[in-house]
């Protein structure tokens, strides 16, 4: 297990630019804003004067530039007029790097600061190890932390924000956020058609469904729903079958897969729903899948893996085969990152984001049956570390997700 130091409490916190959203208690829908860029901006940046880079075309010196680290910014837009012009806007900066299919991952951390009760997005650069930090999200301040449902679309830059119950009441919201990473901005979205906490969520096919959870007094719920984000829409799916709240859930070779868990004192299997958006059909979960989802889930080379919260925090595949779990070779959960847990995935790494917003990346490797004694495939994992700047060490994760920009 390899551990990195990369940042202290004297280490920056950087913004992706500046706020353009404002708080909207209410939850009231927001201005639809135009996603054009700003055509004097395009023509000023192209404008043959003094070359980007003396020496270079003006297209393999934008190449270049595009690559450089949002933490230096700043400081590059006191370089020249068209350098100043180029870092200056942060939405042309992302839609060029779309354009030129440049692609990083950046996590989203939704965190909780237990000591103040504040909740605030931080976001952690997969690529340079450095922090950022977004606009606030417009809602309320006494909204708890545990029951919003978060779900993104990584090649799109958005993710988005549901569900949720405020702190002070027993009134599960029906509240829906979205953000855009490639202008940074907040916008409030259509609600879902009924409030709810818990629940299991995922995207399809570029459509997100959430199914069951908790509505008011924990009422356990057994709808479901899917949301149209092109056209900002919401419509009812088949029911689940049966009351449930979400403890986990997956998105697994195209279908949405919700669990509740385990509960103490495990008397009783956890229930599990599959739903299978092709034919609008749920159906139960196979009882060695849910009784051995015993952590947090996500999916590496089309197989479901789960970080466990027992088992000394191994990590564990599914094998759909047998209907049953196997350990994955390697060592377990490092002991520095600390329940409880947020979990995502970038290619072949797993991100674990612990307490005090510790992260440990597990690279996955696949291993051929050809070269093992097994006559399917294996994986192993190894852990590297990254520690979080000293001043994150009141912050609990609630989630975790991957965006690419």
């Amino acid at each position: 297990m390899q551990r990195v130091r990369v940042s202290s409490h004297q280490t920056p916190i950087h913004k992706l630019g500046d706020s353009q959203m404002a708080l909207s208690p209410k939850f009231k829908l927001s201005t639809v804003q135009s996603s054009l860029l700003n055509p004097s901006l395009e023509s000023e940046l192209s404008l043959r004067g003094e070359p980007l880079f003396p020496g270079l075309p003006d297209d393999i010196a934008l190449n270049c530039l595009l690559r450089v680290p949002i933490e230096s910014h700043t400081a590059c837009r006191v370089v020249c007029k068209r350098w100043y012009l180029l870092f200056g806007s942060k939405e042309w900066f992302f839609t060029r790097r779309r354009e030129l299919r440049l692609r990083d991952p950046w996590l989203f951390i939704f965190a909780f600061n237990k000591c103040i009760g504040r909740i605030q997005w931080l976001v952690f650069d997969l690529t340079h190890f450095s922090w950022h930090s977004i606009p606030a999200m417009p809602c309320k301040d006494n909204v708890c932390p545990h029951g919003f449902r978060c779900v993104s679309i990584p090649s799109e830059g958005v993710l988005f924000v549901c569900g949720g119950v405020l702190c002070d009441m027993d009134c599960p919201l029906n509240l829906v956020l979205k953000y855009e990473m490639r202008k940074n901005r907040w916008t409030v979205m259509t609600k879902m058609n009924m409030g709810r906490l818990f629940f299991g969520s995922g995207v399809i096919d570029g459509m997100i469904y959430v199914a069951g959870g908790n509505s008011t007094d924990l009422f356990e719920l057994d709808s479901a729903e899917v949301f149209d984000p092109d056209k900002g829409t919401w419509r009812q799916i088949s029911s689940m079958g049966t009351n449930m709240a979400s403890y986990d859930a997956a998105v697994l070779n195209g279908k949405l897969l919700v669990t509740e868990g385990w509960f103490w004192p495990f008397y009783v299997a956890p229930r599990g729903q599959v739903y299978d958006p092709k034919t609008d059909n749920w159906e139960s979960m196979a009882d060695g899948l849910r009784e051995g989802w015993t952590g947090s889930s996500v999916v590496v080379f089309g197989q479901l893996f789960v970080v466990t919260e027992h088992e000394r925090t191994k990590l564990k595949v599914y094998d759909a085969d047998a209907d049953s779990w196997e350990t994955v070779e390697g060592p377990p959960l490092p002991e520095h990152i600390c329940k409880p847990f947020s979990v995502n995935c970038c290619d072949n790494r797993i991100f674990v984001v612990g307490r005090d917003l510790h992260v440990a990346v597990g690279h996955i490797s696949r291993l051929d049956p050809e070269t093992t004694s097994e006559k399917k495939w294996s994986f192993s994992v190894h852990w590297q570390v990254v520690n979080a700047p000293e001043g994150f060490s009141d912050l609990t994760p609630s989630c975790a997700q991957v965006l690419f920009a």
